[in-house]
């Protein structure tokens, strides 16, 4: 009987995606249409217009606004268009379900009769739910620190441009446009800035708000010296120097501890493997002819 109700529910479920997806098929076409009457090219994937309406959906955006941390964390990110927050608004929707549906599925499919129906279940809907946001903080580091590494040869180019005769806002609209495959990340919070530059706001004032987004130290501080730049003029390229030479200082002891924990990390690994066949070929011998001394 639970396995007919199982059963049941599975294809209940999968006729409501069958009509979702029918529904937007529909509004697909009718928008590639707009598209084509716009001389523009045709849109998205079906997956992708799937995945933009769930996460465009109520749920979806209430998922993502009642979390302060998830904006945080994408800022950090960089994902600040509506789009990429509706794409893990859909991320963050779609996994505890699905992975409660991958649960009940292999439960009343292998382990028909097991005892507590609804723990496995809770697992799964709860490990679905956390599962995007701790991807979400482990991407929003990993870019942070990508940030920082970039930093010291941003501040490099920096002065190579200013030493040519470039203003702040020209430097940064080079970097910007030549800069892609050197600095990826940074080029494209540069781009973000300077875009909303075009649209009319300051640029001292647009920096600091990408610091207080991206929370990275590094950038922060350079970005202090260019404000301090654009309001006061000349006097700043000690200060980049400066800079340069403290972070190059603060890699290389980040190295240097990193180094230190690999030695010592090894040394364990030594004593577990290297150790113990090392004893048995010195100690061996010895060791087997006591064996013999006291057999006979």
């Amino acid at each position: 009987m639970k396995m007919l109700l199982l059963i049941s529910a599975l294809l209940l479920f999968g006729a409501a995606l069958l009509l979702i997806s029918a529904l937007l098929e529909q509004r697909r076409r009718a928008r590639q249409v707009a598209q084509r009457l716009d001389g523009k090219a045709p849109g998205d994937s079906r997956f992708s217009e799937l995945l933009h309406a769930l996460g465009a959906s109520r749920l979806g955006q209430k998922s993502v606004k009642m979390d302060n941390e998830t904006q945080t964390l994408l800022n950090r990110l960089g994902w600040r268009s509506v789009r990429q927050r509706s794409m893990f608004a859909a991320l963050q929707v779609g996994a505890p379900v699905l992975a409660l549906t991958l649960c009940l599925l292999i439960q009343g499919l292998f382990y028909p009769n097991v005892e507590n129906h609804w723990i496995a279940p809770m697992l799964a809907t709860s490990f679905g739910y956390l599962l995007p946001k701790r991807w979400l903080a482990a991407a929003a580091q990993h870019r942070q620190k990508q940030l920082a590494t970039e930093t010291s040869t941003f501040i490099a180019l920096l002065r190579t441009l200013f030493e040519s005769g470039m203003a702040v806002e020209q430097s940064l609209r080079v970097l910007s446009q030549e800069g892609k495959q050197l600095l990826p990340a940074l080029t494209h919070e540069l781009r973000l800035v300077l875009a909303r530059v075009d649209s009319g706001m300051e640029l001292g004032e647009e920096l600091n708000k990408s610091t207080r987004l991206l929370s990275v130290d590094e950038f922060t501080d350079t970005c202090v010296i260019l404000q301090q730049l654009i309001h006061q003029g000349g006097g700043a390229m000690k200060s980049l120097l400066a800079l340069k030479q403290l972070l190059d200082d603060r890699r290389l002891t980040r190295l240097q501890e990193y180094i230190s924990k690999m030695s010592a990390k090894m040394s364990v690994v030594m004593m577990l493997f290297l150790f113990p066949a090392l004893l048995i070929v010195l100690a061996g011998p010895g060791f087997t002819a006591l064996t013999r001394a006291f057999a006979h």
